[in-house]
């Protein structure tokens, strides 16, 4: 039996919850952590891709892609949030403005004589591990990462390479981050996680605020107009409820229309989203998908009160949909650019596509006024992460999307 592609229109805040502020992710505080980012080797922004016959082709106005994959050679947008938290800690540890620690002056023998030795541990499907333990190295520091069951021996490779103690536990992600908190409370590491909950919710938050130099340089690249709408997939939601807070920030009721997309096997969100009262629904089980990145069953309470109060609609995407992502990404139509997205950076492109051109959903269209008009704006969050299934699914036809919607 086919998977269907189910989209929760969020169209009235839930009545019991408060309107959660936004101040954390407006200009000024999002510009610290853009400032700090220019300040490491390597930095540059990264592309804005404009798809113009991919935006005929389904009806809408205009179509663009923040291109994640050349961040900081990581070929993911994760290292933005995990290095800022990172940077934000160290800043603590001396007593500085993270404004007057730049990352030469933070690398330098000064600040390390200070601190010491630190241990940066996490949990994490590749990605995010991968750029606390490269930020580690360029820190001089250690790093412990924790991946759970069913994660990519190259993403694992990939971490090690960076120097940090890396491996795979027999633990679904929710499980691993568990893990690794209470790891870390025993032998005295610092967790650099994403997922917040009561008592653990300043990194997270230093780490949604390190995302939002993304969005800063979109919208430069943007010239400052706003897009109509943003597609923003979700693993526990610190990437979408930064977005979310941030164009809620600048904008107030005329903010562009959030859609938040996640895999289907662990659509927390999309389920809270549905919940009447409010409350945060987790997901538990193997959360078995080709969406690695957005394999988390359990929401950051940041995040979710944010998605929860201001989010246009909430889309359980089942594996085709990022598959259908990955190759009109990949291969495009003539005259549009190729972009490498890998299984969590394309869902948002495979979802677009799908709402706008299945007759099933002509209602989602209408309530979310995609139409002609449409400025529309998508994060290719990683590339080809996992070189082998890029390919699998790429080239070889792995998880077919053809006449599943």
């Amino acid at each position: 039996m086919t998977e269907k592609l189910n989209v929760f229109i969020n169209a009235t805040r839930f009545s019991a919850a408060p309107v959660t502020p936004v101040d954390a992710f407006d200009h000024a505080e999002l510009s610290r952590a853009l400032a700090f980012h220019r300040s490491m080797p390597g930095y540059a922004p990264t592309p804005l891709v404009s798809l113009p016959r991919l935006a005929r082709r389904l009806g809408i106005g205009s179509l663009c892609v923040k291109d994640e994959s050349a961040r900081f050679g990581l070929k993911a947008f994760k290292v933005l949030g995990g290095a800022y938290a990172m940077a934000r800690h160290i800043g603590e540890l001396v007593n500085e403005d993270i404004g007057k620690l730049p990352f030469e002056v933070m690398t330098g023998d000064k600040v390390r004589g200070r601190i010491g030795e630190v241990v940066f541990a996490t949990a994490t499907d590749g990605n995010h591990g991968r750029g606390v333990a490269w930020t580690a190295r360029q820190l001089g520091q250690k790093a412990v990462v924790y991946m759970p069951r069913g994660s990519s021996e190259e993403r694992l490779a990939a971490i090690r390479r960076e120097g940090a103690q890396a491996s795979i536990v027999n633990l679904n992600y929710d499980e691993a981050v568990r893990m690794i908190a209470a790891e870390a409370e025993k032998n005295g590491w610092l967790m650099v996680q994403d997922t917040a909950w009561t008592g653990y919710e300043k990194i997270p938050l230093w780490i949604m605020q390190g995302y939002g130099s993304l969005m800063l340089e979109a919208m430069r690249q943007l010239h400052e107009v706003p897009p109509t709408h943003i597609f923003i997939q979700a693993g526990v939601g610190s990437l979408a409820g930064m977005v979310q807070g941030m164009v809620t920030a600048a904008w107030g009721e005329e903010r562009p229309r959030v859609i938040v997309a996640e895999a289907a096997v662990a659509d927390c969100l999309y389920r809270s989203s549905c919940n009447a009262d409010g409350r945060a629904v987790p997901v538990g089980g193997d959360l078995a998908t080709i969406m690695a990145g957005l394999a988390c069953g359990e929401a950051n309470s940041i995040g979710w009160n944010i998605l929860r109060d201001y989010a246009a609609a909430f889309a359980s995407c089942p594996d085709f949909v990022a598959a259908r992502g990955m190759r009109m990404l990949g291969h495009p139509l003539p005259g549009d650019p190729p972009i490498v997205s890998g299984e969590s950076g394309a869902v948002t492109a495979g979802l677009l596509s799908i709402l706008m051109q299945s007759p099933a959903h002509a209602a989602t269209r209408e309530a979310l006024a995609l139409n002609e008009d449409s400025r529309v704006l998508l994060v290719s969050t990683e590339g080809d992460t996992d070189p082998r299934r890029y390919l699998d699914i790429v080239w070889d036809g792995d998880v077919p999307s053809h006449r599943q919607f």
